[in-house]
């Protein structure tokens, strides 16, 4: 897993835009010119094979790593399916999670992060998150936080998230190893974005089976998880022997499965941003069709009231300017 940071150090330092400053020493032979910059002695030629060549096998390298990193992802889920193959992880519906936490003894136990279990949450379960969202302020953190808000974090309001080492540790000061715990997420499989400020966080998330894609332009990481089963696999690693994964997570729960606390519908806990302010979303889309249009006439008038406002500022940014050249004259 060493491998992968140095992989993607590298891959920050290339800049096509800026070829000089691939290399601390690609120009250690430069002529320093009158205006302040340099130019290279060297054969252009040479120059121009050495650099692409050297751009090359990063690229290399990065396919290299992203298969590797898809073999582990395999793995991974080869393991959880063989834990329930095996029944040491047993599957619950919805229906039947919530009449067992109801009728029983068992544990419910929440492993998603706060912006999803603040939204909506089950009466009497125990939340201990495995991913939370990431509050460092560092300029690494707010860095993958911009890159996040671009790449679609504005748009679906998914968090960067960050793994806690001590999950684990928490899980077992909270419970003993025999105790009945259903571990639920929101949705199986998720696709959001996941901090790995160093090589043993990359070691940590490759030990959990999730992809990690690098990428050679941005410093972000990626990941595809099934939060609840990699939970339940450290849970049972960990001597927890009594486990059981809800399928499909909160967003399959009817609201009669569970006793629920929170200001939204479990479906609706997972969803934010743009999409969910003008209800394009899949689950609110599903909703809508069963309440009919009383319930998208509340979208339908947040997007007209957006387009009225986004009229009114170009009208109003076409009227400044003329005003502005007015008073510039005077």
């Amino acid at each position: 897993m060493e491998a992968i940071g140095h992989c993607l150090s590298n891959s920050l330092t290339l800049s096509p835009f800026n070829p000089l400053k691939q290399s601390p020493n690609c120009c250690s032979n430069a002529i320093p010119l009158s205006h302040g910059r340099t130019f290279p002695t060297h054969n252009n030629h040479a120059y121009k094979w050495k650099k692409a060549s050297f751009r090359m096998g990063a690229v290399v390298g990065g396919e290299d790593e992203e298969t590797k990193q898809a073999k582990e992802m395999a793995a991974a889920k080869r393991r959880w399916e063989t834990l329930i193959r095996e029944q040491k992880v047993k599957v619950l519906t919805t229906k039947e999670a919530g009449y067992a936490t109801q009728l029983s003894n068992k544990v419910l136990l929440d492993v998603r992060p706060s912006t999803e279990y603040n939204k909506a949450r089950v009466k009497g379960s125990t939340w201990v998150p495995i991913f939370d969202v990431d509050n460092t302020a560092d300029a690494g953190a707010l860095s993958k936080k911009v890159t996040n808000f671009v790449m679609g974090g504005w748009w679906s309001g998914s968090p960067v998230l960050s793994y806690d080492k001590n999950f684990i540790s928490k899980v077992d000061s909270m419970f003993p190893k025999d105790t009945d715990l259903i571990v639920v997420c929101q949705k199986g499989l998720r696709h959001t974005m996941i901090v790995a400020t160093s090589q043993s966080s990359h070691a940590a998330l490759a030990a959990l089976g999730i992809l990690i894609l690098m990428s050679t332009r941005r410093s972000i990481t990626e990941a595809s998880i099934l939060r609840s089963l990699a939970a339940c696999e450290q849970l049972y690693n960990a001597g927890f022997k009594n486990l059981f994964w809800v399928q499909g997570g909160l967003e399959a729960a009817d609201e009669e499965d569970f006793q629920r606390e929170g200001a939204q519908p479990f479906k609706l806990a997972g969803i934010g941003g743009v999409s969910e302010f003008f209800g394009w979303t899949d689950q609110q889309r599903a909703i809508a069709a069963k309440e009919g249009w009383s319930y998208s006439l509340v979208f339908t008038g947040r997007l007209i009231g957006f387009i009225v406002l986004a009229d009114a500022l170009f009208l109003g940014a076409q009227q400044f300017g003329p005003l502005l050249q007015e008073l510039r004259s005077r």
